[in-house]
């Protein structure tokens, strides 16, 4: 198959994929697709092709693949960081030492007074920082909370 096919005659999609720039076929194969109008009946490109020509290409192109798979890895990570920055910056970062004073969020289901009532509770007492920002707490009464708690329930206890 011809690769310096037009990408508007390529396959079922023919949009690109955002983060390579490329066509998934292209990328999977190597090589673009024919959709099958071109195959059952003649086309320009099909009248045009050159088997020798074709040849010399794809192994222009082999010795090429490497470099486009490196820029289209480069593309993506760009992608992802752009991505990343931008749901990070509604993130606010919280970082509880053992022994802060915090409260905690309540769920609905945790409310008793109905709508109305506080959207925290507490305080309570950080007795163990955990792995991934979840945290143990304790009443200040010492009685420990039966799990883990994430620290984006939590914030600081002012008193």
């Amino acid at each position: 198959m011809d690769r310096g096919a037009d990408k508007s005659t390529l396959g079922v999609q023919v949009h690109p994929e955002t983060t390579t720039q490329e066509m998934p076929y292209n990328l999977t194969y190597e090589t673009n697709a024919m959709i099958l109008v071109e195959v059952s009946e003649p086309t320009i490109r099909r009248q045009m092709f050159d088997l020798i020509l074709n040849e010399e290409s794809l192994a222009v192109n082999l010795d090429l693949v490497n470099e486009l798979r490196d820029n289209n890895k480069i593309r993506e990570i760009a992608c992802k960081l752009r991505a990343s920055r931008r749901y990070n910056t509604k993130v606010r970062p919280r970082s509880f030492q053992k022994e802060d004073l915090v409260c905690r969020m309540c769920s609905d289901a945790r409310k008793s007074e109905g709508k109305f009532s506080s959207n925290w509770e507490g305080p309570f007492r950080v007795r163990e920082v955990a792995k991934g920002g979840a945290f143990h707490l304790e009443w200040l009464s010492g009685k420990i909370l039966p799990r883990t708690w994430n620290g984006t329930h939590l914030k600081f206890y002012y008193s």
